[in-house]
Parts: structure tokens; sequence; C-alpha cells
């Protein structure tokens, strides 16, 4: 029996370290690649080498929202502080119970219209339209039955003017130039059909105008670590996937898509929680199904400001959804894996999904048990243990330091000494304590996620401080 155990612990031993060569030598070349991109990026911009300001693309900025009366106006206006010409905003209200609709209709100037609908794609009725004339862009507001977060997305598709849309969560804010540079990628290549922009936490952070005028890690711990998080995150994968096209999501709160290859592709699929990430895999698929010649962009200073969960219960409902979205994603074309029509997204893109974010849960939460097996066995040099653990801590505290300090300086943010002594502190605790929590709410996610697959998922959310 123990020779049994012991064989199966060397075997596991094994898939370890290949799992976590590949896991870190991935993840120091795109943190490479990435904050390299991040300063020649600045280094075009000191120059002035961008494109001139007299060119403009015609924009729908789609806002869906569902009861967030809290921080809707402070969304609508951030979007009226862009620094861009030919816009509309588009509010899409998803059978709301607070009074969402009440803010916008009297913080906006709203009139009722009667406005028929073209439908395009899919989507609940409407109950009624609003519309202001009042602001430098046109606003609308459309009520509709409950339908879920896609099916609010399809709407605002269907009402939308103009051949280019942004979708923008409601408890979200853009920078005024955030616009301007997420549509340069169209400017630049006329294949690109969707591009997608960064999004930092705003918890902490005091914007006017459009600017970031004060910046501050957030008072709550749990909040800070996100703000690793997501630094880490969204220069680790995307900017090198960028390179070769391989980018197989685009983060629902800020992103912007072709409307007629979004329209041609089905819209946004209402029967999944990652309606998002399904969208941009959906475009994959049928540009390359229908050989057309397409791009799908990352641009890394097209910023968006948004809301993080302060609570741990709130934070656990979020990533269960957002792990419920990517399996659902994955498992409806899982034809791409390994399928040489889709070339490196096929090979490279959906394999890293697959191993190191649908299935990295479950394999971390094994690697626990299985250590804690081999331990009550008398199996495992516990020097050696504890050595290896402290080196995978510093090695992934250092690469998510490497990319918080690289966007912070290549966006101009000054950070107090106390944020920096907190940052650096805290990236120990998000990497030995909050990933493994999370480890274990994502691997438990797929319990009954059927019967919520139209729930919004509810998040206590915050005033955001927007002058």
């Amino acid at each position: 029996m123990r020779d049994a155990i012991q064989w199966f612990l060397l075997c596991v031993e094994f898939f370890f370290i290949l799992y976590m060569i590949g896991y870190a030598s991935f993840l120091f070349l795109s943190v490479t690649v990435g904050s390299s991109e991040l300063y020649a990026a600045k280094r075009r911009n000191l120059l002035k080498n961008e494109l001139a300001d007299d060119y403009f693309i015609p924009v729908s900025v789609i806002v869906p929202a569902h009861n967030e009366g809290v921080t809707i106006e402070a969304t609508v206006r951030s979007l009226l502080q862009l620094e861009y010409r030919l816009y509309e905003i588009i509010v899409v209200d998803d059978g709301s119970t607070d009074d969402t609709v009440e803010l916008m209709c009297k913080h906006f100037h709203m009139q009722r219209i009667e406005r028929p609908i073209q439908r395009r794609i899919p989507c609940q009725q409407e109950t009624a339209v609003y519309e202001s004339l009042s602001y430098k862009v046109p606003i609308t507001l459309v009520c509709k039955k409950n339908g879920g977060k896609a099916d609010a997305l399809n709407m605002g598709v269907n009402v939308s003017r103009y051949p280019y849309f942004l979708c923008l969560d409601a408890d979200s804010v853009l920078q005024y130039d955030s616009l301007e540079k997420i549509v340069r990628p169209v400017l630049e290549d006329s294949d690109v059909v969707a591009v997608g922009g960064t999004v930092r936490p705003c918890n902490g952070a005091e914007i006017e105008n459009g600017r970031v005028v004060r910046y501050r890690m957030p008072r709550r711990l749990l909040a800070c670590m996100q703000v690793l998080e997501y630094d880490r995150s969204f220069l680790a994968s995307r900017i090198l996937f960028d390179k070769f096209n391989g980018n197989i999501i685009i983060s629902g709160a800020f992103g912007l898509f072709l409307k007629s290859a979004v329209i041609a592709a089905g819209g946004y699929d209402t029967a999944t929680m990652g309606e998002d990430m399904e969208l941009v895999v959906k475009l994959h698929v049928f540009c390359r199904e229908n050989h057309r010649r397409y791009r799908i962009r990352y641009v890394s200073d097209a910023i968006c400001w948004t809301q993080v969960p302060e609570r741990l219960r709130d934070l656990c409902r979020q990533r269960r959804r957002w792990h419920i979205g990517l399996f659902q994603s994955m498992m409806k074309h899982r034809h791409i894996l390994g399928n040489p029509r889709y070339g490196l997204v096929g090979f490279v893109s959906y394999f890293y999904f697959l191993i190191y974010e649908l299935f990295s849960p479950y394999i971390e939460v094994f690697g626990v048990l299985t250590t804690l097996l081999a331990f009550a066995v008398d199996l495992i040099n516990v020097p050696f243990m504890v050595l290896f653990f402290f080196i995978y801590v510093v090695y992934a505290a250092v690469l998510s330091l490497t990319a918080f300090f690289a966007r912070v300086h290549t966006i101009d943010l000054r950070l107090y000494p106390s944020d920096i002594f907190k940052a650096v502190g805290l990236c120990i605790f998000e990497v030995t304590c909050l990933r493994f929590i999370l480890a274990w709410v994502r691997m438990a996610a797929l319990i009954g996620y059927r019967r919520k697959k139209h729930h919004w998922g509810r998040i206590e959310r915050q005033k955001i401080e927007f002058k």
C-alpha cells in the first residue's frame, strides 16, 4: 500500500513540476512583454506619435443596468465628460426594481418618446423609451422586461444608431480619453472587429471631469488585493495574446465591437453567464468559418475604472459567476482546442484558459490534498516543501508588484508611501490566502449553476466619487 501511494505521489509530483514550470514561464514572459509594451506606449505618447484628433468613428456607448441606482448617475456623467465628438449614450434598464429609471429621468431630463426598435438580434420586449437632447450627445434610456445582462446588451445593439458600439458596466467610469484610445486600432486597421481596454479598480480613487485627481489604494484590504490581481491579470496575458490575435476574452466592463460583425455572429448569448467571453470566442469562430480577415485587439492605455467587491461574500459571488461563464463558453466552443483551422487561438489561447483558468482551481486544490496525504504517510521532505512554497510566493509577489508599479508609472499616477507599503505587504497575502480561497469558490462554482443563468449576481455598491 505504501509503495502504491509513493508511486502515485511521484506521478503527481512530476505533473506539478510540468504545470508550475509552464505557468511560471508563461507568466514571466507575459509580464515582461506587457511591461515593455507599456513603457513603449508611454514613450510614443511623450513623442506625440498619435493619430490626428480630426478623425472620429461614430460609437454607441451601451450601459446595461439592473438596480444600479447608486452608481448610474456617476457613470453617465463620466460619459458626458469624454473628449470625443461622435457618440451616443444608451442605458438599458433590465427590469430594475429600485430607482434607476427615476434617477435617470430626474438627473438627465429624459422625455418619453415613441421609437420603433428593429430586432436584428433577439431580446425581451421594451416597455418604455426615453430620450434627452439636453447635452452634447443624445442620451437614450430603454426600459425592458428582465432577461439578464446579455439580453440587455442585445437590446442596446438593436437600439444603437452607429456602426460601432462600446459596452460599459453601470458601476464603471471612463477616463476622459478612453474612447479616443480604444478606437485607434479601428483607425489603423479596417479588419478590427473588437477591441478590449484595461479595467482598474476605482475604490479609493477620486475622479474629476474624467481625470483621476487623487489616487489611493482602497481602505479595505480585500479591495487592495484585487488591485494587484487586476493589474497582474491584464498585464499577464492580454498584451502577449494581442501579438498573435489570440485574445479570447474582452472584459464585459469595457469593450468596443463592430456592430455588423456581432449581429452576423448572432449577438450575445443569453444562455450563458459569461456573455463577454462567449461573444469574443464566437467572433473568432464566425470570422474563421467564413474566411473573413479580422483582428481582435487589446489597448493597454484605454482605461475604465470599476468598483470591485469589498466584502468577501460579494467577491465569492462574482468569481463564482465568472467561472461558470468561463465553463459555459469553453464547453460551447470546445471544438477550437487543437484545431488547425483556428491557429494559435486553438493551440495557445484556448489551451491556456483551459488548463490555467478553468481547471486551475481543481488542480490547485488537488495539489493541497496530495500534499496533506504525503505528509500523513511521511513521504514528504518538509524543509524542501517549505523552501519550494517560499520561492513560489516570492516569485508570484515579484511579478504582481512588477505589473502594479509598471501600470501605475505608465499612466502617471502618484502613490503615497503608505500605499506602496500596503501593496508590498498585501501581495504576499493575495498569493497565499486570497488565491486559495477563490480556488475553493471556483471549484464549487458549477454546483447548481443552471438555476441562475439569468441572475445578475447582486453585489453591494458604493457611490462613485465622481465630480
